[in-house]
C-alpha cells in the first residue's frame, strides 16, 4: 500500500479588517513576542501575501494597537492591550536632546542604534542637552523611530542669555543662539533694573505655563549692552549651561574652610616635605594641582613621587559644593578665561600647591631601579611642601642649558620620562598631536596675535609622569579586586569602528598615504606613522583632524574597555581633581580601598550614572572652549577685510572650499558662488573640478584669498580665490 502524499492546506485570503482583527488577536495570545510580516503569515496560516500583511500592520500602528521596533517587527501597543497589556514603559525610552537649528532634536538613547527623531511641535519645552522620556513610535512607510518628548526628566540648564525686551506690564527676554531662539516672560520685579535692550542671564522659574504662553524666568545677572568681548565669553558660557557665578550655599562652605593643617592631620599621612618637590604648569596657571618630587634611595634607587591636591579632604559628600562641583564637573578654558569648578578659596588657595606652603595631597610615589625600571608603587595621602614654581617656559630652559634651580633634578625626570614614552608607543599608544591655537591678546581681550603652542620636553615630561600615574591607580584597582569588579571611574577609549578606518584608509591613499588596517595594532602603527610623514607633508597634517574624528570618543565609565589610543588595558583620570570631578571619584574610591583590606566597593549604577553625567559636561566644556577659539579667530581676521592671505584647501563640503590660513591659522570658505566658473565635487570630496577649464584644486593645494566678509555671531569668515595673487 502506498502512503498518500500529505498536500499543504493553504488557509483563507482575509479582508483588511478580519486580518487586522486576526493580528490583534495573535498578539495578544503572545503579548511578550514580537513578529514580523512573515511570521505572522505562517502562524494565522492565510493566503495573504507579504504586502498586504505589511500594510495591516502599519496601519495598526497607527491606531496606536502596535508598536514597530528598530529590527522591523512589531509588538503589542498600548491600546492594542487588555489582560495582556505590555508594560507601558516598553514603548518609552530615556535619553538626552540634541536639538537642531529648526527646533526639530533627535533623542540619543544610550541603548538604541539609532536616535529618535522628534518634530519641533512634540518637543514640549525640551531643550538640547535636556535629559527627557519619549514616546517613539514608526510611522508606516518609515525605517526611523519618530517621537514626543513626555516628560524633561533633567535640565541641561535652566539658565540662558538673551536681550531683555520691557513693556508697561511685563518684560521678555528673547534668548540667544544661532539655532532656536524663544521667549521668556520676566516679571518687571525681577528685571534687576535692566535696562531695555540690555544683556541679561535669566534663569527660568517655570516651564510649564501652557501651550501658548513662554516660559517665565528671572533677572538673575544684568550682562550691560550687547557687543563686547566679555558679554561673548559669557554667553558661550550660559549657552552650554555653565553658571558664572557659585551658589551661596556653596561660597559659604568654601569659605569657612580652615587653611591651617593641623598635627593631627599631619600624623595621619606621610610626611614628605623634606624631599625635593616641584611643580611646573603654563605661566598664566593658579590652580597647582599636581606636583613632583624625586628623592635619591641608599640602595642607588630612586623614587619619583606624583602628589595631586587632597580636594577630596575638602569636599564633603553630599554637601552644597559637592553637589555643585558634580554638577558643573568640570572647569571651562575658554580663549581669555577659566570658568572653574571650584571656588576659587579651594582652586587658587586651599588645594592649589603653591610654592613655600604646605599642602595636603594624594601622592603616587612610583620606585626605579638602578636601569630606571619600575620596580615598586605606593598610594596614600600625604602633606608635601613645594620647593619652587616653574612655568613651562623656565623648565625648558632648566633642561637645555642644565643650569638654575633643580636642573639636574629635571634632567633626570625628563630622560625617565623620554624611556617611559618610547617604552609606551612600542606598546600602541598613538601620537596624535594637532596643532593647538593660542591667542595674544590686548587688555580688553582683543586678539593681537594668533599662533600655535609649541609642544617642548618639559611639556611631555609632566604628560608623561600623569599618564604613569593615571594608569598604575587603575591597576592597582584591579588587582586589589583579585578578579571580583571593584566599581571605578575608568577613563576609557573604544576600539575604531573598522568601516570608518576603511573609509579614512580608502581618503588617505588618494592623498598618498598607504594604512595598514589588518589589526588595531597595526591601525595604531599607521596613525603614528602619519604623524611622522605629515612633518614632511604639508598636506598629510591635514588628515591628522579627520583620523582622530574616525575614533571613538574617550569618556568615563564603570566598565573597564581598557584606552585604546594609549595602549593601556586600565586607566583612569587621578591627576587634576581641581578641574575634573572624576579624579574627585577615583580619589574617594582609591581611599576606601587603601585602609580596607577587603575590596571596597561602592553601588556601580550611580557611579556609572555620574560617569554619563560627567562625560556629558566633559563634552560641552569641548565644545564651548573651540567655540571661543572660532569667534576669536573671526573677531581678529575683522579687521583684515579686504587683504589677502596664503591658505591651504583643508577640505570641500557642498557650498564650498574650506581654506586654512597659512599667517594665522584662522579657517573660512569660498562659496561655489563664488568662483568664475562651476566646480564639481569628487565624491571622495578630495578635489574639486572646473567644469568649463578642468582646473583642479586638490585638498591640500596651496591657494591665496581675499577676506571678503566676516560674520561673529556665525562664527564665519567669508573668502573670495584671488587667482593673480601670488604669481
Amino acid at each position: 500500500m502506498t502512503k498518500k502524499k500529505k498536500t499543504k492546506v493553504k488557509g483563507a485570503q482575509l479582508r483588511p479588517r478580519k486580518l487586522q482583527s486576526e493580528i490583534i488577536r495573535l498578539f495578544k495570545r503572545n503579548p511578550k513576542k514580537p513578529f514580523n510580516a512573515k511570521q505572522i503569515i505562517r502562524k494565522l496560516k492565510v493566503a495573504n501575501n507579504k504586502d498586504s500583511v505589511q500594510n495591516a500592520l502599519e496601519a495598526l500602528v497607527t491606531d496606536g494597537k502596535l508598536l514597530a521596533t528598530q529590527d522591523y517587527k512589531f509588538k503589542l501597543g498600548r491600546s492594542g492591550a487588555t489582560s495582556a497589556r505590555r508594560r507601558s514603559s516598553d514603548s518609552y525610552y530615556e535619553g538626552r536632546v540634541d536639538a537642531t537649528r529648526t527646533g526639530s532634536a533627535y533623542i540619543i538613547v544610550q541603548d538604541l542604534e539609532e536616535d529618535i527623531f522628534v518634530p519641533a511641535k512634540y518637543m514640549n519645552t525640551a531643550m538640547n542637552g535636556d535629559k527627557v522620556k519619549v514616546r517613539a513610535w514608526m510611522r508606516p512607510g518609515r525605517r526611523r523611530l519618530e517621537g514626543e518628548v513626555e516628560m524633561v526628566l533633567e535640565r541641561a540648564s535652566e539658565s540662558f542669555i538673551g536681550t531683555i525686551r520691557l513693556f508697561p506690564k511685563h518684560a521678555i527676554v528673547t534668548t540667544d543662539g544661532i539655532g532656536n531662539p524663544f521667549d521668556i516672560f520676566v516679571g518687571l520685579e525681577h528685571t534687576k533694573n535692566a535696562s531695555d535692550g540690555e544683556k541679561v542671564t535669566v534663569k527660568i522659574t517655570n516651564w510649564d505655563r501652557g501651550p501658548r504662553f513662554d516660559p517665565e524666568g528671572q533677572v538673575s545677572v544684568v550682562l550691560g549692552e550687547a557687543g563686547s568681548h566679555d558679554i561673548e565669553m559669557k554667553a558661550i558660557l550660559i549657552n552650554k549651561g555653565f553658571d558664572l557665578v557659585f551658589s551661596e550655599e556653596a561660597m559659604d562652605i568654601a569659605e569657612k574652610l580652615p587653611a591651617i593643617i593641623t598635627e593631627e592631620e599631619v600624623a595621619l599621612r606621610r610626611d614628605m616635605r623634606e624631599i625635593t618637590t616641584f611643580t611646573i604648569d603654563p605661566d598664566t596657571a593658579k590652580d597647582f594641582d599636581d606636583a613632583l618630587s624625586l628623592e635619591f634611595l641608599e640602595d642607588g634607587k630612586y623614587e619619583v613621587g606624583v602628589h595631586i591636591a587632597d580636594v577630596a579632604h575638602y569636599l564633603e559628600p553630599g554637601s552644597a559644593l559637592d553637589k555643585e562641583a558634580f554638577q558643573r564637573s568640570t572647569s571651562v578654558y575658554l580663549v581669555d578665561r577659566v570658568l572653574p569648578m571650584l571656588p576659587e578659596r579651594l582652586s587658587n588657595e586651599l588645594c592649589s600647591l603653591r610654592p613655600h606652603e604646605d599642602k595636603l595631597t594624594f601622592s603616587a610615589v612610583f620606585t626605579f631601579d638602578q636601569n630606571d625600571k619600575l620596580v615598586d608603587r605606593w598610594f596614600g595621602r600625604t602633606v608635601t611642601h613645594s620647593d619652587h614654581r616653574f612655568t613651562y617656559e623656565e623648565a625648558q630652559q632648566g633642561l637645555d642649558s642644565g643650569e638654575g634651580p633643580y636642573a639636574s633634578e629635571l634632567r633626570k625626570l625628563n630622560r625617565l620620562a623620554y624611556k617611559l614614552r618610547k617604552a609606551r608607543f612600542r606598546d600602541g599608544s598613538i601620537n596624535f598631536e594637532t596643532n593647538e591655537v593660542k591667542f595674544r591678546l590686548d587688555e580688553d581681550g582683543t586678539p593681537l596675535e594668533v599662533f600655535i603652542k609649541e609642544r617642548k620636553d618639559s611639556n611631555m615630561l609632566i604628560e608623561d609622569f600623569m599618564l604613569l600615574a593615571n594608569r598604575e591607580v587603575a591597576t592597582f584597582i584591579d588587582k586589589k579586586a583579585a578578579g571580583h569588579e571593584i566599581p571605578f571611574v575608568y577613563r576609557v577609549h573604544d576600539e575604531p569602528d573598522p568601516d570608518k578606518v576603511e573609509e579614512f584608509a580608502r581618503f588617505a591613499r588618494e592623498l598618498g598615504f598607504e594604512m595598514n588596517v589588518s589589526s588595531k595594532t597595526e591601525i595604531a602603527r599607521s596613525f603614528n606613522r602619519l604623524n611622522k610623514e605629515a612633518e614632511k607633508v604639508p598636506a598629510l597634517k591635514l588628515l591628522e583632524p579627520i583620523a582622530i574624528r574616525t575614533m571613538a570618543k574617550a569618556a568615563y565609565s564603570t566598565e573597564n574597555i581598557g584606552h585604546y589610543g594609549l595602549g593601556f588595558d586600565f586607566y583612569s583620570h587621578f591627576t587634576s581633581p581641581i578641574r575634573r570631578y572624576s579624579d574627585v571619584l577615583a580619589h574617594r574610591i582609591l581611599a576606601l580601598n587603601l585602609v580596607s583590606e577587603d575590596p571596597y566597593r561602592v553601588k556601580k549604577d550611580p557611579l556609572e550614572e555620574q560617569c554619563r553625567h560627567i562625560s556629558l559636561q566633559e563634552r560641552k566644556a569641548m565644545e564651548a572652549e573651540r567655540e571661543s577659539v572660532k569667534y576669536k579667530q573671526v573677531e581678529f581676521i575683522e579687521k583684515h577685510i579686504g587683504e589677502t592671505f596664503e591658505g591651504q584647501i583643508s577640505g570641500f563640503s557642498d557650498y564650498g572650499i574650506y581654506v586654512e590660513l597659512k599667517e594665522n591659522y584662522c579657517e573660512g570658505m569660498i562659496s561655489f558662488a563664488t568662483l568664475p566658473e562651476p566646480f564639481d565635487l569628487a565624491s571622495s570630496r578630495l578635489w574639486v573640478t572646473g567644469m568649463h577649464s578642468g582646473t583642479q584644486l586638490k585638498m591640500g593645494d596651496d591657494i591665496w584669498v581675499k577676506i571678503a566678509a566676516t560674520d561673529l555671531a556665525r562664527r564665519r569668515i567669508d573668502m573670495e580665490w584671488d587667482e593673480e595673487a601670488g604669481k
